[in-house]
């Protein structure tokens, strides 16, 4: 009996057993199925506002590309219009700016016609200024011809007279004995020697002086004059020498040497008045060191 009993009651154990664990997995499944409902009804809260923030959100999107849109379109009507006016006065300036070549190119053809115009009259005047000179040189030409003729034929008659004059010259013999040049008695027949260039002339006029005065090279000093008898007496002074040359007469050679010099100089006295004398002093051509240098 006891065996029976102990089996009885360990079979009604297990019953027991697999009842609450029956009860408990339904416990379980019932709070799992609340729970997941639960989680479910919060997701379907979240997926909601999710969907309202994204609506939110798109809506938003969709209002802030629409202005995008409309400022776009403004801004590029603006950029538009910009264009226009840009184009508009890109015009107005190009043709502004070929009125005012043109009428540059106008002022400038103006101007240089006219200087064209100013330059042919110049050249036309000075054309005929050019065809008067031309004609007053001719003039001129023709009168220096006729004057060349006349100096050549008053040329041609000095050197006659020249020649005559010359001819008639003599030479004579000096107070120291030497054979003078051609000697002159009168200022024409002085300028005819003159012109043969062989000496160097000094005119001088000789007053009585208590000092000796500078002729040329020489220092003079006259001490007699004789008028009635065309005689006088001088001092002369010639590297520092003093040299009287007493009572000669007018037109005679009076010679004296300087040192070095192959040739005397000469004094020619052709008028005798009272303390007063006139002549020349001629002076070889050849340059002379004198002593005293």
């Amino acid at each position: 009996m006891s065996d029976a009993s102990e089996s009885y009651h360990s079979g009604d154990r297990r019953s027991n057993v697999a009842s609450a664990i029956l009860i408990g997995a339904i416990v379980a499944l019932v709070a799992a199925n609340v729970y997941l409902y639960l989680r479910i009804d919060g997701l379907r809260s979240e997926l909601s506002k999710q969907r309202e923030t994204l609506s939110t959100e798109i809506a938003g999107l969709k209002e802030t590309a629409s202005l995008s849109g409309d400022a776009q379109r403004q801004r590029l009507e603006a950029l538009q219009n910009e264009l226009g006016s840009a184009r508009q006065q890109a015009v107005m300036a190009a043709n502004q700016a070929k009125r005012e070549a043109l009428s540059r190119a106008d002022q400038m053809a103006r101007r240089l016609s006219d200087e064209q115009q100013q330059q042919h009259q110049q050249v036309a005047s000075q054309l005929n200024e050019v065809k008067e000179a031309a004609t007053s040189a001719n003039t001129k030409l023709e009168s220096v011809t006729s004057d060349v003729s006349t100096v050549r034929s008053e040329v041609a008659s000095t050197k006659s007279e020249l020649d005559r004059t010359i001819a008639d010259l003599k030479r004579v013999t000096g107070d120291l004995g030497v054979t003078s040049g051609l000697v002159a008695t009168n200022s024409q027949e002085l300028a005819a020697l003159r012109r043969l260039g062989e000496r160097d002339y000094v005119e001088f006029t000789l007053g009585k002086t208590k000092q000796p005065q500078r002729v040329g090279h020489i220092m003079l000093k006259l001490k007699k004059a004789d008028a009635k008898r065309n005689r006088y007496t001088v001092d002369l002074w010639a590297d520092d020498k003093r040299i009287e040359k007493k009572d000669r007469t007018i037109n005679e050679p009076v010679q004296f040497y300087i040192a070095n010099a192959r040739q005397p100089y000469e004094i020619v006295i052709n008028q005798v008045g009272k303390d007063r004398i006139v002549g020349y002093l001629a002076a070889p051509k050849e340059q002379v060191k004198r002593a005293s240098n």
